[in-house]
């Protein structure tokens, strides 16, 4: 009995500390995403009602929300010490995921070669669990700064370049240009949080440009994303056409007007005149069904999320864990702001989902775990 007293002990201690650590998450951070998933499922559920199985995408969909909780539950019992160890395998794991898409096991799904289908009508994108995955490399190179200063060595700085191109390049081979921005985001944000000099991220910025106008050039691009950004530039010029969804999707948010029309009475989402309501155009759904207040209170709620995100940040004491916050605030900054507006036609059309809200299992996955990051930060931080 006095053998396994040392074992009873240490158990006890690390139940008591995770009991503890529960009274120490960001609670108005939970309460926020609870939100937003309760109306992502309402928004789902009435986008989909008309043409799927009786209700089977929203069920699928709250077993997606299930289990994504769960992952973000796990994922805030790590600590920022062994999240840093381990960044290396998890960004490994997340590139055999990409080459994985590019061989045989690899599908098509809407023109992007990004999927990896599991049966039983599930599916996995390895693309959007790079994200976290790319934010824990990035995080671990570049937390330890040259000595007597803030900025990154410079052979941490190339191996951090490295690992975003060669993350950048798989997901464009796919070719899934959206959530190749929200990497490169992610990228020049954990780039300028570590302190890189600003010659530097000039440089950067050409070549970046310098990239997306060769991309362009030499007709790297399929032909419907193309189509995409010339009817940003002009929607009017093909309405039946390229510029089909931009409209459509401006005449639904429209026809809310301030009250919106209730929850499943939206005529443009029960006639499914807008592509892709469940996912990338969640937000058209919002914007008809439940007005304009409705649509001000999903963007406040995930400028909440942001704002909390920020406070996290603001309280990290190391280097690691204020890096992973900022890679994952820039994450969702960028792609709230390009998917919001895309649907209200000041950004062009791409296959971004809006986080939080729009349906999916991976990208909900994806979206869970960094929150789940910013729990284990901040309850670590809130320790000491």
């Amino acid at each position: 009995m006095s053998a396994l007293a040392p074992q009873r002990r240490s158990f006890l201690r690390r139940a008591m500390g995770a009991r503890s650590a529960v009274w120490r998450v960001d609670g108005i951070l939970l309460v926020a995403i609870l939100a937003l998933s309760v109306i992502g499922t309402l928004a789902v559920w009435s986008s989909t009602r008309t043409w799927a199985a009786d209700t089977s995408m929203v069920k699928k969909h709250v077993l997606n929300l299930a289990i994504g909780w769960v992952l973000c539950g796990l994922t805030a019992l790590a600590r920022q010490r062994t999240l840093r160890i381990y960044a290396p395998v998890v960004y490994g794991v997340a590139l055999l995921g990409l080459l994985a898409v590019i061989t045989p096991l690899g599908s098509t799904i809407n023109g992007s070669h990004s999927w990896i289908l599991l049966g039983g009508g599930f599916a996995v994108q390895p693309s959007e669990l790079a994200k976290p995955a790319l934010i824990l490399m990035l995080s671990a190179l570049l937390a330890e700064p040259v000595p007597g200063s803030d900025r990154p060595r410079p052979l941490d700085l190339a191996l951090a370049i490295a690992a975003a191109l060669i993350a950048m390049g798989l997901v464009m081979l796919q070719p899934d240009f959206g959530t190749t921005m929200v990497l490169a985001v992610i990228t020049a944000a954990s780039l300028i949080f570590a302190g890189l000099r600003k010659r530097y991220i000039v440089g950067l910025c050409a070549l970046a440009l310098a990239g997306a106008a060769a991309v362009w050039f030499l007709g790297l691009l399929k032909p419907y994303q193309v189509a995409r950004f010339t009817a940003f530039i002009d929607p009017a010029n093909d309405p039946r056409g390229a510029g089909y969804n931009s409209t459509q999707s401006l005449i639904a948010i429209g026809s809310g007007e301030l009250f919106g029309k209730g929850l499943f009475h939206g005529g443009q989402t029960t006639g499914r005149f807008v592509p892709e309501q469940h996912t990338d155009f969640i937000f058209t759904v919002v914007g008809e069904e439940f007005g304009f207040l409705g649509s001000v209170t999903v963007v406040a709620l995930l400028g909440l999320v942001l704002l909390r995100g920020l406070r996290i940040a603001r309280q990290c004491e190391e280097r690691f864990g204020a890096l992973v916050v900022a890679g994952v605030v820039s994450w969702f900054a960028f792609q709230t702001f390009v998917n919001v507006g895309m649907t209200i036609g000041i950004m062009p059309i791409t296959g971004v989902p809006l986080p939080f809200v729009s349906y999916g299992g991976t990208a909900t996955f994806a979206n869970m775990i960094a929150i789940g990051l910013l729990q284990a930060i901040h309850v670590r931080e809130r320790a000491f």
